[in-house]
């Protein structure tokens, strides 16, 4: 049985984790798409003043992983990324990005997300392939 949560439930869910630090915020779901955003601070930057690769790919992770777990009745079943594969396209300095992760793979045990991360103009900045295992949980005996 998939999960049932809202939108302020899910931020919730995070907020004191890497994706609270990170100022990630979900903003909508279906069951094939996941969207989120997240304010540029020079926190995310690296040294040269631009984006950290790491802080796009866990965008990235994010979004893949947030719409895995929605799928799944987290009692029974633990998300682990296992895979993320990322291309920065263009860099980015300020203002706010936005992801969305779309479903290209669903089977008992995997889950495939394209993930698209893009900026207030709707330019490219990176694009990702996220790869989840849906690993059931052990009964405690």
């Amino acid at each position: 049985m998939p999960m049932e949560m809202s939108i302020e439930e899910l931020n919730n869910l995070c907020n004191d984790s890497l994706i609270g630090l990170l100022g990630i915020r979900f903003t909508a779901f279906t069951e094939t798409t996941v969207n989120a955003s997240m304010k540029i601070t020079p926190r995310h930057h690296q040294p040269t003043g631009v984006v950290h690769g790491g802080a796009l790919i866990t965008l990235a992770e994010t979004v893949g992983s947030g719409g895995s777990y929605l799928l799944v009745d987290p009692e029974q079943f633990n998300v682990m990324g296992s895979v993320v594969n990322s291309q920065h396209i263009s860099p980015a300095k300020e203002g706010v990005l936005y992801a969305t992760a779309v479903l290209r793979v669903k089977n008992d045990f995997k889950h495939i997300w394209d993930v698209e991360i893009r900026d207030e103009h709707d330019k490219l900045i990176s694009i990702s392939r996220v790869t989840n295992s849906i690993k059931p949980k052990k009964l405690e005996a």
